[in-house]
């Protein structure tokens, strides 16, 4: 019986992926806000397509697993500036104009429809 510990590291890589991937998130929003979220966008699609073109399968998996997370990346950068505005993490004090004080009880999904006020 032979064992296959390619699987195993790959699981072990894509966990630090995407636990690398959340502090950078929340630095990104700290230092620059929403703004660079196209940077995400073309970083994941090219490191998606570079996967494509390699042939070593664990290479390539690696490679399209940090595209994804770059792209899930970018929903959670908009959901990080909603949750500095909720007070859940600290609000980059040279930035403060560029937040708005919302409703604890909001949705932090970029999609969510804001809830009507009622009077």
């Amino acid at each position: 019986m032979e064992l296959n510990f390619m699987s195993c590291a790959l699981a072990i890589c894509t966990f630090l992926i995407i636990g690398l991937c959340h502090p950078l998130v929340i630095k990104t929003e700290y230092y620059f806000g929403t703004r660079p979220w196209w940077i995400w966008l073309v970083c994941g699609i090219a490191a998606i397509v570079g996967a494509l073109f390699i042939h070593n399968d664990f290479v390539s998996t690696l490679l399209a697993v940090f595209g994804a997370s770059l792209l899930w990346g970018i929903g959670e950068l908009f959901s990080q500036k909603k949750r500095v505005e909720k007070g859940w993490f600290p609000m980059n004090p040279k930035r403060k104009d560029q937040y708005d004080v919302i409703d604890p009880d909001e949705s932090l999904c970029p999609m969510a429809k804001p809830k009507e006020k009622q009077k």
